[in-house]
């Protein structure tokens, strides 16, 4: 071969028909992003359903019309008796009679109860009969002193011995004096083992039973101070602590409202009585005392009650004050300075913030958020958000 002969490159062609191409592999790529978020997706909704629900109690948003909205101002408090009293003896005995129960009714004067007083009655009969000696001495020395009186005037005596005479006399009487002193005395102790009604009225409690030893003081663990304590129905009033901040709202004489919580359907017409001149420093309330206008024989001492305050409206604008919203006052909490409301959807809830206005007892009225009727959670937890699972229990 010649040096300067070209190689042959015809055999260095590359055959591409068997070239060995590599393969796309980007669908391998997406199926495992498939199964990932597959994977994602069926974790969180596993842990959502397996999730172990939160128990609750619910409340309902309700439509407070009539008076309930139309009152300026309310406020809580207890029925309370303005004549009461814990009616005790005296005297210190062993309870030997008691003749009224819870309940019964009394007169003023009548005796309720009676301690054992044999040994008071005999000092009387003493007493008694100690005064009818002295006044029998006395008889004696007023005759006496008289014949020595007449017969000084006849000369028949001396000055002196008229003087003795009239001595003894003074002495007889004075003694007299003493004897009535000391039955009166005995009287009167015989009395104080009578306890009598101070006034007209009703037995709310028993406190002593028969055989039970009764004394002024109750010094002792095992005496009683007093037998009964009675109250005067015809004097029961509401006793309410009045926020200082809203007690501008109350003047006397201003019409009002009784709602009793044992009888929440029946309202009675009250009126403001008094307003005590000195604030509670602790609850920064003022004692405001409203009176009944009416009321029957359900209402009884210690109940509590709601008082509707109305500011400027008569009986025909109650009936016409529009409906306001209201949620009780438990189930308002706040979530980062919001107020807010958990509202029940199906067995979740959803944080729904609210603008509040009046407080009306112990409900609110909310003047922006939930709807009347539907549920929310009463009291709820402090970790709880929206979306939580939860069960609501009875």
């Amino acid at each position: 071969m010649a040096e300067n002969a070209k190689p042959d490159l015809s055999s260095l062609r590359i055959d591409r028909e068997k070239s060995d191409r590599p393969k796309s592999r980007s669908w391998i790529y997406i199926v495992w992003i498939i199964v990932l978020a597959v994977v994602v997706v069926g974790f969180f909704y596993v842990k959502r359903s397996i999730t172990p629900a939160t128990p609750v109690k619910a409340t309902t948003v309700a439509l407070m019309g009539g008076s309930d909205a139309q009152a300026g101002l309310v406020a809580t408090g207890y029925v309370v008796a303005q004549r009461k009293a814990e009616v005790a003896s005296k005297g210190t005995g062993r309870l030997e009679y008691l003749g009224f129960e819870e309940g019964d009714t009394v007169r003023a004067g009548e005796v309720i109860a009676r301690l054992d007083n044999e040994d008071i009655r005999a000092n009387l009969e003493v007493a008694r009969a100690t005064l009818q000696k002295a006044e029998a001495d006395s008889l004696n020395a007023g005759r006496n002193f008289r014949r020595v009186e007449k017969l000084f005037s006849s000369g028949s005596v001396t000055e002196e011995m008229l003087d003795n005479a009239e001595t003894a006399h003074r002495l007889a009487l004075a003694t007299v004096a003493g004897a009535a002193a000391a039955v009166r005395a005995a009287e009167v102790a015989l009395e104080n083992t009578y306890i009598r009604a101070p006034f007209d009225g009703t037995i709310l409690t028993k406190n002593a039973d028969v055989g039970e030893m009764v004394t002024p003081f109750a010094s002792s663990a095992s005496s009683k101070g007093s037998v009964v304590t009675l109250a005067d129905m015809s004097s029961l009033e509401v006793e309410a602590d009045v926020s200082e901040s809203n007690i501008n709202k109350v003047k006397v004489g201003q019409r009002c409202e009784i709602i009793l919580d044992a009888y929440p359907e029946t309202r009675y017409a009250a009126t403001v009585k008094k307003i005590v001149p000195t604030a509670d420093r602790a609850r920064a309330t003022v004692l405001t005392k409203v009176a009944f206008l009416e009321k029957d024989a359900r209402v009884l001492p210690e109940m509590s009650a709601r008082i509707n305050f109305f500011v400027g409206e008569d009986e025909a604008g109650v009936a016409r004050q529009a409906a306001v919203v209201t949620v009780t006052d438990e189930a308002i909490t706040t979530r980062d300075g919001r107020k807010i409301v958990f509202r029940i959807d199906g067995d979740r809830v959803s944080a729904v913030t609210v603008r509040t206005g009046r407080k009306l007892g112990k409900v609110t009225e909310i003047l922006e958020g939930p709807s009347p009727g539907e549920q929310v959670v009463l009291s709820p937890p402090g970790k709880m958000a929206s979306g939580d699972k939860i069960e609501i229990s009875k």
